[in-house]
């Protein structure tokens, strides 16, 4: 249970480090609310994925892979937003792993 903890606090630290950006650019609530909770989950599952990669690299692969239909229903409204949605990803994604 001990990991648990770890990895839901490491979410939210990511969720947090995700969503303060979007909140000082003037997003929805419901789009900042969206960001913190896909990396609240990703911070309970990018622990436990084992491919044989290193932690930072599985994370950063996980991260951008999950993000993608992030990106493709973004991308609809904002075009140019599939840059920064896929860095932070990879960023996060690296660091949670």
């Amino acid at each position: 249970m001990q990991g648990f903890w770890a990895a839901f606090t490491i979410g939210v630290v990511a969720g947090l480090l995700d969503a303060a950006p979007m909140v000082f650019q003037g997003q929805s609530r419901r789009a900042v609310l969206s960001a913190f909770l896909h990396w609240l989950a990703l911070g309970l599952v990018i622990p436990y994925l084992h491919w044989g990669l290193t932690p930072w690299l599985t994370g950063a692969v996980a991260g951008l892979l999950l993000a993608v239909p992030v990106i493709v229903m973004v991308g609809e409204e904002e075009p140019e937003a599939w840059l920064p949605i896929s860095l932070s990803s990879v960023l996060l994604g690296a660091a949670v792993g």
